[in-house]
């Protein structure tokens, strides 16, 4: 807070408050998630009319989270040496480019799983970029007191657009024209990319200082993040979860219209359901962590997604299945509305783009192999098991992972 005098002479405190840079930030945020929404209804409803094997689908999955794999690291390191406003607008310009390319590919029918792999591996590549800038930048624009309310709004802008408003439209776009969703969400991208530049410059380079090497960068923030014991529990407990999230998601499509016989629409209705527990969590999830605290909220989190896996892999018909997938969403964003905050800060400014690669690199590596894995028990035991199997992994990795969250805790230090 500040104090400025009043006519009368007497002091006024003046709360901090979000500022315009912020705001610009959000709603080139919620423009393009909303295009990203209408993408992710209509990628597997497009991949369903090209196979219905669930394997094939879950390598369409996979290969959009693949790049978290392999390019996290570098992705930090260039996040931290460059300016991130700038990052962030160019890689929603080449996002723009590939949506627009497959638009054109499905108007002339010649799309097919192999490109539609290629372009979620391009489309990942560079959300990597993105995302780990769009969450660097961030303490650059807020004052540190209102870091909790700035990811809370952002995380839900981000589940309105992805699970509310544009899984709807992306379903009924597609079934009135396959290339419509993806030139709903070209647009969108584009629009985002002209809000974000007009950002100013953001990076964490000081002028004069020698610039290290790419290598030497991300062994800086592979240290940092090792050293720091409750980041490192966290992020190992993210990668177990989100690897289980990927075996029910890459099947989902399949789940939705062929064991609880939903339609086009239906699939979109219930992916937006998602986001009525999404918006709550945003809404409620600085208070509770207030409340509660941040490793209380957390663990919260952690075992309302383990139990909703289960209860969708056990769910006997569609409105069980979206009140599970709502609970999804609400406990998803808790968990990321608690860790991005821990995360900006406890790590240095100078660090945050390399420390959240290796974060994310952690917490997001094995999302294609769980993708991948989910297909194949699908395949294998039906598509229920995945969900049950989830359910039961990220049950068995809580237990496990409490104690050391307890002693982490004990040991956390700010930067």
């Amino acid at each position: 807070m500040t104090q400025t005098m009043t006519s009368r002479g007497t002091r006024r405190t003046r709360r901090p408050r979000l500022g315009a840079h912020y705001w610009r930030l959000w709603w080139a945020n919620a423009i393009s998630s909303t295009g990203d929404g209408a993408f992710v209804a209509a990628l597997p409803l497009l991949a369903v009319t090209i196979s219905r094997d669930p394997r094939l689908v879950a390598v369409v999955t996979a290969a959009g989270y693949l790049p978290w794999m392999l390019l996290s690291l570098p992705a930090g390191a260039l996040v931290d040496r460059y300016d991130r406003a700038t990052l962030m607008w160019r890689a929603q310009a080449v996002q723009a480019a590939v949506v627009a390319a497959v638009a054109v590919l499905v108007v002339f029918r010649t799309a097919n799983i192999a490109v539609l792999g290629l372009a979620g591996l391009l489309l990942g590549s560079a959300e990597v970029v993105f995302s780990n800038a769009a969450q660097a930048v961030l303490p650059a624009l807020v004052p540190p007191a209102l870091l909790a309310r700035a990811n809370g709004s952002q995380q839900v802008s981000l589940t309105v657009g992805e699970t509310f408003l544009g899984p709807p439209a992306g379903s009924l776009l597609f079934a009135a024209a396959a290339a419509l969703p993806f030139g709903l969400d070209a647009v969108s991208f584009a629009g985002s990319a002209a809000l974000l530049a007009r950002l100013p410059r953001s990076h964490a380079q000081e002028a004069g200082q020698p610039r290290a090497t790419i290598r030497s960068q991300i062994g800086e923030g592979l240290r940092w993040l090792f050293r720091h014991r409750l980041l490192r529990v966290v992020a190992v407990l993210l990668g177990i979860f989100n690897f289980a999230n990927q075996m029910g998601q890459a099947v989902l499509v399949l789940l939705a219209t062929q064991t609880l016989h939903v339609g086009t629409r239906g699939y979109g209705l219930l992916l937006a359901v998602t986001a009525v527990g999404s918006v709550v969590g945003g809404l409620v999830s600085p208070a509770v962590t207030r409340r509660l605290g941040m490793l209380p909220s957390l663990i919260i989190a952690g075992a309302v997604d383990a139990a909703v896996f289960a209860g969708l892999g056990l769910a006997p018909d569609p409105a069980v299945a979206a009140l599970m997938l709502a609970g999804q969403g609400f406990a998803v964003t808790m968990w990321n509305v608690v860790t991005v905050s821990l995360r900006q800060q406890v790590v240095p400014a100078h660090l945050l783009g390399r420390v959240n690669s290796v974060y994310r690199m952690l917490g997001w590596g094995l999302m294609p192999v769980g993708a991948l894995a989910g297909g194949f028990i699908a395949h294998a035991a039906g598509l229920r098991a995945p969900y049950i199997v989830a359910g039961v992994l990220c049950s068995l990795s809580l237990l496990v992972a409490v104690p050391f969250l307890l002693a982490a805790r004990q040991t956390a230090s700010p930067g």
